[in-house]
This record gives structure tokens, C-alpha cells and sequence, in this order.
């Protein structure tokens, strides 16, 4: 998929509604209106149940609204089906989770290399140099043929920082990266995305509960019961 030739926003969600149940529908989000600009650094915090990362996961295609939009650099994703949106994310999007999702089974390197490898444009060498080149820059450059299991926690967290920077995302979302982590560590993972993120001009949408984290991007989003509460920028 070829990435539009427009100044168009990084992301924007336009009335939109997400709504779950079968004969009984409970209301998560209430026609969310938002614009994210090419290379922001956003956070979305709230309360439990506020529908952060409901938000999350339609802005990055990975679920559908019930009602409303979302266009990712000027493309509906209304108008595609599986198998575009799922080219979509794995061309101009990248994903850390609270949990880091490494497979036991693959080396390090192998882990970061495996969302390349479902990419066409990509040839498997090209994938191992880029993956090899992300995991220096992370600190991980001699421990690319251990397993998951043979790494700290933080050590994992940061391999799956690499895998979803490897293959050169211009949006990345983070849904509470630092969550399982301690807080010296925690710290030192958003050190990361945050350095990392500004010198690629990458988007950034994290989702956390800490106001600390959250309190770091120049923009914070603030959800109360699946509504906009508060929408601040930091003063230059």
C-alpha cells in the first residue's frame, strides 16, 4: 500500500463510536473527534474503563467502530477490508504492548525480524540488517541469538521496542509499555521510545495510567467515561 503523497494528519477519528453486547449494548466511546499531526507525541490517560485503549486499538486498525471513522494519513479505514488494513499496519504502523508478546520459540534477532518477513518489499536479509541495527542502538547488540526467556524484563521489553521500530513505522502505539516494568526501568523503556521516536520524526500515541509517563508528551489526552475531558499542550 503506497502511502499518499498529502500533508494529511498522522490520525483522525471523526464521531467515533465503539459500542459492546449483543441485545444489550453498553456505550464505550461517545463520538470521539480527534486530530494527531505527523510526528506528535500524544498521551491518552484516564481512569479505568475510561476506553483508552479501545481508542488505541481503533486509531491503529485493529478493531472496528460502531459508528464513526478513522483515517491513518488521510486513509479510511471504513474503506478497506482485512486484508488492506492488516498491509496498512504492517507497512506505516508499529505496536508495544504492556506485555511484550515475544515468541519463546525465536531468537532475539528472529523476534524482531518477524513482522518484516510478512512484508513483500522486505527481503529477509534486509530484514536481519535492520533488525540487527535497531537492537545495537538499543543496547541489545550482542544478544541477538538468545532467547526471550534468557533476557530480563526490561531486556525484553526493549526487544519489543526494537520489533516494532525495525521496520521503520511513521506511527507507533504504546499501550501501557512500562506497566509490568519497575519504575527505574519503566523509565528507562520510555527514555527509549521517546529518544528513538523524535529522531525518526515517528508519531507516538501512548496510553498509561501514570500521570508521570503521560505528563512527558507535549500533548495529553485526558478520557472520563469514553469522552474528551481535557485536551492540554504543553506550554512552550
Amino acid at each position: 500500500m503506497t502511502a499518499p503523497a498529502t500533508t494529511a494528519p498522522a490520525l483522525e477519528a471523526r464521531a467515533l463510536v465503539r459500542e459492546l453486547g449483543d441485545e444489550v449494548k453498553t456505550r464505550i466511546l461517545h463520538g470521539i473527534d480527534l486530530t494527531i499531526a505527523a510526528g506528535e507525541f500524544v498521551s491518552v490517560t484516564g481512569p479505568s474503563g475510561s476506553g483508552k485503549s479501545t481508542l488505541l486499538y481503533l486509531l491503529a486498525a485493529l478493531d472496528r467502530p460502531t459508528a464513526g471513522d478513522v483515517l491513518i494519513e488521510g486513509v479510511s479505514l471504513g474503506g478497506l477490508d482485512d486484508v488492506e488494513r492488516g498491509a496498512l499496519r504492517g507497512e506505516r504502523l508499529g505496536f508495544v504492548f504492556q506485555f511484550h508478546f515475544l515468541l519463546p520459540e525465536f531468537t532475539v534477532l528472529e523476534n524482531v525480524m518477524v513482522p518484516m518477513l510478512r512484508r513483500r518489499d522486505i527481503t529477509r536479509a534486509d530484514a536481519a540488517a535492520r533488525a540487527r541495527a535497531v537492537l545495537t542502538q538499543l543496547g541489545l547488540g550482542e544478544l541477538g541469538s538468545r532467547r526471550p526467556t534468557q533476557l530480563s524484563g526490561g531486556q525484553q521489553q526493549r526487544v519489543s521496542i526494537a520489533r516494532a521500530l525495525a521496520h521503520r513505522p511513521r506511527i507507533l502505539f504504546a499501550d501501557e509499555p512500562t506497566g509490568n516494568l519497575d519504575q527505574r526501568t519503566g523509565v528507562e523503556v520510555m527514555d527509549l521510545l521517546m529518544r528513538l521516536g523524535a529522531e525518526r520524526g515517528t508519531t507516538l500515541v501512548l496510553v498509561t495510567h501514570d500521570a508521570t509517563l503521560a505528563a512527558r508528551c507535549p500533548r495529553r489526552i485526558t478520557l472520563g467515561d469514553g469522552r474528551i475531558v481535557a485536551d492540554e499542550r504543553a506550554s512552550a
